[in-house]
C-alpha cells in the first residue's frame, strides 16, 4: 500500500463534488470564488479522541469541529483540505473506515475534499495525528466576528453545555450514568452538531460570536478580551441536558458543578453576544433554524469572565477551560 494508492482509491473519490480538486492528481487545487471565509483544526488521538474511537467517528469529529467554527461566523461551507498522519503500520482497511466517515458528512453537509496530505510517524508510538482547512462562503451581511460586541450586549449560547465533558467522562468511566444517558453524553463527544443554520439566521444580529470548544467559561473569557469588556455569566441559566442535569443534581455542591458544566470543552455549541434590541430577533432566528438558544448573561465594563450564583456572587472557577499547554 502506497501514498498514492491512498489517495487515488481512498480519497481521490471524496472529490467528486469538488471539480477544481482535479481528483487530487495536482499539487493544488483551484478556487476560483474569492471571498471566503478559511479555517483550520487539528485533531490528535489521546488529546482530541480516544484512541480506541471507530475511525469513521474520529473522521466525522474532524469534519464537525471545524464546520462549528464556519458556523460561528455564519459562513455556508464549501469543502476542505485533509491532512494524515498514520501510524506506523496503519493498514489499508483503517483507513477506508476513516474515508467512510468523511464520505458520510460529505453528503451530510455538501461539501467536497479539495486536496491535502498523507504520511505516516517514523515509529510505533506515533498517534494518529488529523488536519483539516475548510473553507466557506460569508454571509451578505458579513462574517460576524469575535471582537464586535458593545457594552451592555446580552450573552447566548446555543443547545446545551457540558454534554461532551460528561460524555468523555463517561467513556472513561470516571462517572457513572444511565444506559440511557451514556449513550446520549457519548453521542455528543463522539459526535457533535455543528450550528449552521443558526450561524447564518444570526448574521447580522449578533455581534460577536465564538463556537464553544474550550468551554463555555473560557471561550466567553475570549469574546470578552476580543471585545476590551466583562463577560457575566449567570450559572443558573447555562442550558443542560436531562443527562447533565441529573448529574449536577447528584453532585455535593451545586455551583461546583455548574462550574465544571461550563469548563468542559467539545459542546461546538454558538456563544454569542447581540444587543438587547435584537431579543425578538433572535428569538425568532432561534425558531427558524429550529435550534434552541439560551440567554445567560450580560458584556459589562471590566475584564475577564464572572461566573455568578442565583445572588449574583462569583462563584468561584478552578480551570476555566481546555488549554493544550497547562
Amino acid at each position: 500500500m502506497s501514498e498514492f494508492e491512498i489517495i487515488r482509491d481512498i480519497f481521490a473519490p471524496l472529490t467528486a463534488t469538488a471539480p477544481g480538486a482535479f481528483d487530487l492528481v495536482d499539487d493544488a487545487a483551484l478556487l476560483e470564488q474569492q471571498n471566503l471565509v478559511v479555517t483550520k483544526d487539528l485533531l490528535v488521538a489521546g488529546v482530541h479522541f480516544l484512541a480506541k474511537d471507530p475511525l469513521d467517528l474520529v473522521a466525522r469529529k474532524l469534519i464537525r469541529a471545524n464546520l462549528s467554527d464556519l458556523a460561528a461566523k455564519g459562513a455556508k461551507p464549501l469543502g476542505y483540505f485533509l491532512g494524515c498522519v498514520w501510524p506506523k503500520h496503519m493498514d489499508r482497511a483503517s483507513i477506508e473506515q476513516f474515508a467512510r466517515g468523511l464520505a458520510e458528512d460529505q453528503e451530510r453537509y455538501r461539501i467536497g475534499l479539495y486536496g491535502g496530505d498523507t504520511t505516516v510517524h517514523s515509529t510505533k508510538t506515533g498517534p494518529l495525528t488529523l488536519s483539516a482547512t475548510f473553507l466557506g462562503t460569508p454571509p451578505k451581511q458579513g462574517m460576524t466576528p469575535r471582537s464586535g460586541a458593545s457594552l451592555g450586549d446580552d450573552l447566548y449560547v446555543s443547545g446545551t453545555i457540558g454534554d461532551a465533558g460528561l460524555g468523555l467522562a463517561a467513556l472513561r468511566k470516571e462517572f457513572k450514568f444511565t444506559t440511557v444517558d451514556k449513550a446520549s453524553l457519548s453521542s455528543r463527544y463522539h459526535l457533535p452538531e455543528p450550528r449552521l443554520t443558526l450561524g447564518t439566521a444570526l448574521a447580522g444580529l449578533a455581534t460577536a460570536a465564538i463556537d464553544v470548544s474550550d468551554g463555555l467559561i473560557a471561550d466567553a473569557g475570549h469574546i470578552a478580551r476580543a471585545c476590551g469588556l466583562r463577560a457575566e455569566i449567570d450559572a443558573v441559566a447555562i442550558p443542560r441536558s436531562a443527562g447533565a442535569a441529573s448529574w449536577v443534581a447528584a453532585q455535593e455542591n451545586r455551583w461546583r458543578a455548574l462550574a465544571t458544566l461550563a469548563s468542559f470543552g467539545d459542546d461546538y455549541e454558538i456563544l454569542f453576544a447581540a444587543p438587547p434590541a435584537m431579543r425578538r430577533s433572535i428569538t425568532v432566528a432561534s425558531k427558524a433554524s429550529r435550534t434552541e438558544v439560551a440567554r445567560i448573561g450580560t458584556l459589562s465594563r471590566g475584564e475577564g469572565v464572572l461566573f455568578l450564583d442565583e445572588a449574583g456572587r462569583p462563584i468561584p472557577v478552578e480551570k476555566p477551560g481546555f488549554n493544550h499547554f497547562t
